[in-house]
């Protein structure tokens, strides 16, 4: 392999571009562009550069990575036979993914190479703005928005914003963590006298102006200064509640006094979810969320763990559980997913059996909960009734036992038939499809209203509720009832 000379064409103006890579560019035999759309190129042939460009495999590939692959394999293959010289606009080491991949083929084969320092569009950027980025600057890529993070609390600058269609994603990614009307500068050919253009528009505006979008844009969003909160802010506010300056209750509690109220905010999102109640859902899941970092900022103070080793543990959970996304195993359907999901965790928890796995459905969870599912784990080998026919007759026979055993007055019969009834209703409800938690919330408040209407008819007729008007409280219980109906 012969010496690869990477050099860096700079953001555009001459003024940019150092000597070194001046007097390598106009006297190499020639000179291999990634791209002839650059503004220093026409100067450069001017002065007597030669060269090929790769734009021609921008038209033939699909993609920008199928691109970067071709042309290094082409440089590679140059360097088979000769020197090369590559050209790539800016600083190589700056969002120039075909240097990066070339380096990395480069030092592998321990092939010789050469780095020549250009200036990068972030210099001419900065620059153009009068902006020192020393408080904290983030640099994305417009191409990859939907692996991209806001940050709203740092200015970012956007690179690669290639058209209007990029622009109008960015906007849209945008607008979810900004207000509508937030400002930001739209910059164009920073560095380069004739060409430069900045534009001050609201995000929304931001595809409606004829600005110019192409290799050379780029969107710079300065800091938000509206209320604007994340997962940091969070922990900032828990871990002030905590101190010595803080909430004297929130400083008493423990992991003991908080489990109660993890248990009730997590049943109160089941409730808004099952209602459809969107608003609700929010306030409740960040109930939920609260509890999750009042426990870990328990559990760093105390030295143990904090809300990085949760969010790291269920992270490796969900890669490890997900092998058909992460991995290389094939799914057909989500049938197969979640079988493979159950192997899995038996596999984690060493699990061998399937008591095994049904003793691992935690005792804490409400019976009404906790049955179906266990239930569910002997359905999956076959072992259930074929019909619902089938589950009715149980149910039958069980109320029967449980008559039985009321009769012969053992209280400890009775406990256990009755335990034996509920087991079978909540297998009717997991066969229904039906949640039997909720269910039994909703006949409890479906109680609670009919009832209602017994104490307002009482009051109305001046009768107290007792057992000595219990026939005018059962008559105004079935108007309840056909009121409803």
């Amino acid at each position: 392999m012969k010496q690869i000379t990477i050099v860096g064409l700079g953001p555009g103006s001459a003024a940019y571009l150092t000597m070194e890579a001046y007097d390598i560019l106009i006297n190499a035999p020639t000179v291999y562009l990634r791209t002839e759309k650059h503004p220093i190129v026409e100067t450069l042939v001017d002065k007597g550069m030669i060269y090929k460009s790769f734009d021609d495999l921008y038209e033939s590939e699909e993609t920008f990575d199928a691109v970067y692959e071709r042309i290094v394999e082409a440089i590679l293959e140059l360097g088979e036979h000769q020197d090369v010289v590559y050209a790539v606009p800016g600083n190589p080491f700056v969002a120039e993914r075909t240097v990066s991949i070339l380096l990395d083929h480069l030092e592998k084969e321990n092939a010789s190479y050469k780095i020549v320092h250009g200036t990068s569009f972030l210099d001419a950027i900065i620059t153009t703005l009068q902006y020192d980025p020393v408080n904290g600057l983030s640099i994305s890529d417009a191409l990859s928005i939907d692996r991209e993070r806001i940050d709203t609390h740092h200015d970012s600058l956007w690179i690669q914003v290639y058209d209007k269609g990029i622009a109008s994603q960015l906007k849209l990614k945008l607008m979810d963590y900004f207000e509508d009307t937030h400002e930001v500068r739209i910059i164009r050919a920073a560095g380069i006298p004739e060409m430069e253009t900045i534009l001050t528009v609201p995000i929304w505006e931001m595809d409606h102006h004829a600005v110019v979008y192409d290799h050379l844009t780029s969107v710079f969003v300065p800091r938000s200064t509206q209320a604007s909160y994340d997962l940091e802010d969070l922990i900032t506010i828990m871990r002030q509640l905590r101190s010595d300056e803080g909430c004297p209750w929130d400083r008493e509690q423990t992991h003991e006094s908080l489990t109660p109220y993890l248990v009730e905010e997590a049943y109160e999102v089941k409730h808004a979810v099952f209602y459809e109640d969107d608003d609700a859902v929010v306030d409740e899941l960040g109930d939920v969320l609260l509890q999750v970092v009042f426990h870990t900022t328990i559990a760093e103070e105390e030295g143990y763990y904090s809300i990085r080793d949760v969010i790291r543990a269920v992270c490796e959970k969900m890669i490890r559980r997900h092998p058909h996304v992460f991995g290389d195993v094939k799914v057909q359907d989500s049938q197969e997913v979640l079988k493979n999901w159950q192997v899995i965790k038996a596999d984690e928890k060493a699990q061998k059996s399937v008591v095994e796995t049904m003793r691992g459905v935690s005792s804490s969870l409400p019976a009404l909960i906790r049955s179906p599912k266990v239930q569910k784990k002997a359905s999956e080998l076959g072992f259930d009734w074929p019909d619902l026919d089938g589950i009715f007759d149980k149910i039958d026979e069980e109320i029967a036992e449980l008559r039985e055993a009321i009769a012969s007055n053992d209280a400890s019969h009775i406990y256990e038939e009755f335990g034996d009834l509920l087991l079978i209703l909540t297998n009717l409800a997991r066969r229904l499809k039906l949640d039997a938690e909720l269910a039994l919330n909703d006949a409890v408040d479906k109680f609670i209203g009919r009832f209602e209407v017994v104490e307002n008819e009482m009051r109305r007729i001046n009768k107290p509720l007792g057992p000595e008007f219990i026939s005018d409280m059962a008559f105004f219980w079935e108007k309840s009832k056909n009121t409803a109906e």
